[in-house]
């Protein structure tokens, strides 16, 4: 692996699912792990084999037909959990089993009734357990994000021994700080024996809004691999958005990090993700909403029209947005509207515009937005009307 390569691993199929009324049927989670492979990612997480035998259904599909991503199915540390999931991978050429348990002293003490011994010993022997049906194992130390580093270190150091090829720290509740979570991921890469020989995950959720920033921290500090969502979806406020982590690094291209997706296929993805789901992406989302190219504020517009890099740090076409976009409100001003009348075939001189302008702000103090036929409407009523379409 490229020491500078971020494997992305995307868990739309699986934890994104996890989204109330956002139920996928086998058939749309096939489409949409062809479209992940098709993208780039490293690793789709196609299911919970063991949950139902739905998941199972679908996870054994997808490993018959993703032609270059490792597919990976989630257990418990449960030996059956894990053996259902090596069947269900059969067919998969680059299979993977994610098992784990969790190790904070919440989850130690309230869902195990456990020590901190015993946790460790249930570790290794799922990964031990793992090891003898696939070469790549992932280890998850759930609840991470509020497990004591020594303590974790501990944990980690052991499943590597054991055989774990990757090591998921994930930030179960989104609880964690940026610096928190990359100074977690730094602690690790320094006091765990063997880290080399694992890729260190982050797996951060969006309770608190810092999923994409704590991701971002915990690659500054040495993970290899983001684990993410398509448009961030995922249980109670999402999972670290796939688009949003992939651009930053992209963009920041000083932190000499990088990933294999095709970022043109980002919105295409994000739209056929959101139609399968039933769930509308809201439109200030970032990189994938309906307004992340959209200007509306007079200034803006200005500013966009002459140089579309005053207001915009991504080029909507490295994304696969066919261009900006110039929506006419009563906030717009005489730039955007001759720019947009243009567009529409009216090629204004100043002095029409000035005309035009007075009876556009009428409108759209009226109407929230001008569309094309409200402009071609405006004109026409205008003192510059009779001129134009004589």
């Amino acid at each position: 692996m490229n020491k500078n390569n971020v494997h992305i691993f995307d868990t739309t199929l699986r934890d994104g699912e996890q989204v109330p009324g956002c139920k996928l049927n086998t058939k749309q989670k096939v489409i949409i792990a062809n479209k992940l492979d098709e993208l780039g990612v490293d690793v789709i997480e196609a299911g919970f084999p063991i949950s139902s035998p739905g998941d199972f259904n679908s996870v054994h599909e997808i490993s018959k037909v993703v032609k270059n991503a490792t597919v990976c199915g989630l257990t418990r540390s449960v030996k059956k959990d894990i053996g259902v999931a090596a069947q269900a991978l059969k067919y998969a050429k680059k299979p993977r089993i994610h098992t784990g348990i969790g190790t904070s002293d919440s989850h130690i003490i309230h869902k195990f009734n456990a020590t901190r011994e015993q946790i460790i010993e249930r570790a290794i022997g799922a990964v031990k357990y793992a090891k003898t049906f696939v070469e790549d194992v992932e280890f998850y130390a759930e609840d991470a994000g509020r497990t004591d580093n020594e303590f974790l270190a501990q944990v980690c150091e052991a499943v590597i021994k054991a055989g774990a090829t990757v090591l998921n720290i994930p930030d179960t509740t989104g609880y964690c700080l940026p610096e928190e979570y990359g100074a977690k991921m730094k602690y690790l890469r320094e006091n765990v024996k063997g880290i080399d020989k694992a890729i260190l995950s982050c797996h951060c959720h969006n309770d608190l809004g810092l999923a994409t920033a704590n991701s971002i921290a915990g690659v500054v500090n040495g993970a290899r691999q983001i684990e993410c969502t398509i448009n961030g979806v995922g249980e109670r406020a999402g999972n670290t958005s796939l688009e949003e982590v992939v651009m930053v690094l992209k963009q920041h291209p000083y932190l000499n990090l990088d990933t294999n997706i095709n970022t043109q296929l980002l919105y295409s993805t994000s739209q056929l993700v959101s139609e399968s789901m039933g769930m509308f992406v809201q439109p200030n989302k970032a990189i994938v909403g309906a307004n992340a190219f959209s200007h509306s504020s007079g200034i803006h517009q200005d500013g966009v029209i002459k140089n579309r890099e005053t207001y915009e740090i991504i080029n909507p076409k490295d994304v696969g947005v066919t261009e900006s976009s110039i929506v006419l409100t009563a906030r717009s001003g005489r730039a955007a509207l001759a720019y947009r009348a243009k567009k529409v075939g009216y090629e204004l001189t100043k002095i029409q515009l000035d005309k035009v302008y007075s009876s556009f702000l009428s409108f759209a103090d009226v109407k929230k937005e001008v569309c094309d036929d409200d402009i071609h409407a405006i004109i026409k009523s205008s003192e510059i009307g009779n001129s134009i379409f004589a």
